[in-house]
Parts: structure tokens; sequence; C-alpha cells
């Protein structure tokens, strides 16, 4: 989903104006889908191999034993129920409505001499309330339902184990390798320099931006365990590899308002980051790519528009 404040206008194909450059736009990530397609299969093929192999294995285990793994349904139920939740009452409607009046009375209060100042922080505040959602969203609530309906499962399993993390990390590399170079040449597009960083405000103050930078990192952790950790390794038994592709559907919604092109980007960084996840059994791989293209993003746009801050407070 989108951060709660964006850029004043709706990113989308404004680029590329008239019905052909419209045309041009939608056949593009098609045709990058079918360029990319046969180098994650190349890539990723003995991996979505063992995995079906094992869910095979699961699955006449359980008939052989008429039993039924309810994990799929509670897990896609958990899912759905998430996500609903943080699209209503995590949304720029509720915090204007509901939390930032409260905000305000809190100033008012105080006198303007309080902790809480809106006409100074209000749009952080704003953040503060998105990160705050989807940490909650995206790991305390669904961790929370699923030790309830499986308690005997651990959570560390759910790809938070460190174990195997230096054997894998070169894989870290390789990605940065290859995303760094076309972040930093889609940067000094207009649409990029205008969308980033969602909080307008990083440039005022060291401060500013390192808050805002937390809060973004934040997020960015409890989505990777509810994308590849909560919704992968729990199936891989039961939809072995079809589990990174289902994952792919929400996955690729929750970017619906970003950039065109970062949307449908969000189909392939969701199947490589998804098979990753189920190679290496961990989330921390596609966080730390995450967050390191997310700093690598806000800081080329504030250094090509208004510059990195130069002091430490607002």
């Amino acid at each position: 989903m989108t951060p709660l404040v964006a850029s004043a206008a709706t990113p989308g194909l404004s680029l590329w104006g008239g019905l052909s450059g419209t045309i041009v736009a939608i056949l593009l990530p098609i045709l990058a889908y079918f360029a990319v397609a046969p180098v994650l299969w190349r890539f990723f093929r003995t991996t979505w191999r063992e995995i079906d192999a094992e869910a095979l294995a699961e699955r006449e285990r359980l008939a052989a034993s008429a039993g039924f793994d309810r994990r799929p349904a509670a897990l896609f139920a958990i899912a759905a129920l998430c996500l609903t939740l943080q699209e209503y009452y995590g949304s720029l409607r509720f915090y204007m409505y509901d939390v930032e009046p409260w905000l305000r009375e809190l100033e008012r209060a105080s006198g303007g001499k309080g902790l809480v100042s809106v006409s100074r922080y209000g749009e952080l505040y704003s953040f503060g309330w998105w990160s705050l959602t989807r940490v909650l969203g995206y790991f305390v609530v669904p961790v929370t339902a699923y030790k309830l309906l499986f308690p005997k499962d651990s959570v560390l399993d759910l790809g938070l184990r460190l174990r195997g993390f230096t054997r894998h990390a070169w894989i870290y590399g390789a990605c940065l390798a290859v995303v760094v170079p076309f972040v930093i040449a889609v940067s000094y597009l207009p649409e990029f320099k205008n969308y980033y960083p969602f909080y307008k405000q990083c440039s005022r103050s060291w401060f500013d931006f390192l808050s805002w930078e937390a809060l973004y990192f934040a997020q960015f952790f409890a989505l990777e365990f509810f994308f590849r950790g909560l919704l992968l390794a729990p199936l891989r038994k039961s939809l072995g590899s079809g589990a990174i592709f289902a994952m792919c559907v929400p996955y690729v919604m929750i970017h619906f308002g970003k950039p065109f092109f970062e949307a449908c980007g969000a189909m392939v960084a969701g199947v490589a980051l998804g098979s990753l996840a189920m190679k290496t059994r961990s989330i921390y791989f596609g966080f730390l790519v995450h967050v390191s293209v997310a700093l690598l993003m806000d800081t080329l746009a504030i250094a090509h528009n208004q510059g990195l801050p130069t002091r430490l407070w607002p």
C-alpha cells in the first residue's frame, strides 16, 4: 500500500502521453516479463523442484493418513483480514479524522510546549501511524493469530532464523549489483525525483531524515516477514513453489498507487525475493535488499532536489 502522504499527482503513465505512448507503456512490462522469466527459471529451478518434491511427499503422507493441512486456509484468511484492517484503519482518512485531531488536542492542552507538535511534525506523525499500522498488521497481529492456531509451530521457522546467513551472503551482493545501476539510472527521471522520498521534509534536518528512514525500515521488516516468511514458510509443504506465486498477487496489489513500472516490477521482485526466501529459509536477505535500495532511492532523490540535510535539528 502507498504511504499516507505522497506526491500531489498520482504516479502513472504521465511520461507516456497519447494512445500510442500508453500502449508502449503497457507492453513494456509484458516484454520484460518474457525476458526475465528464463533468468528466474535458470536461477531458481532447482529450488522450485526441491520444494515441489517436498510438497508432493507431504501431500501423499496426508492422503495416506486421511489428514488435512489447515495452514493454507488459516494463513490466507489471516492475510485477508490483516490487509483489510490496514486498508481501512491504516489509511490517510482514518489518520486525518481519528488520530490527528487527538494529537492536536494534546498539543493544545500543553500550550505548544509538550512533546507533541503537529504544526512542526504533522507529516512525520502521519508516517509514524503508517509504519505502526504496518508493523502491527504485518507482524504483531498475524504472529499472534498464527500462534493461537498453531501453538506447536515456532515463529523462528517463519524465516527468522539466522542459520546459514553468511553462507548465502553472496546472493545479497549479487542482487544489489543488478539493482543499484538501474536505480541510479532512473533516479534522474522527473517521476522518480518527484515521488521519492515519501516524507518531503527529509532535507530539513538529519533528525527528519533518520526518523523517516527508521520508520521506513521498520515497515520493510514487517512487510518481508509477512510476505516472505508467514505466507511462504508454512505453505512450502502444501503448495510447493506455487506458494511463491500465490504470495505475489497481494504483494503486487499493495504497490497500487506507486509508479506504474514499480508496480509491474513488484511481480518480478516478489518471485525473486520469495524464491530466495524459500532457498535460504530466511527473510533477512530480502529485508536487506529492500532497505538498501530504499535508502539509495531516497538519498538520490534528495540529492537531485533539495540536497541532503545540513543541520541536525529542524
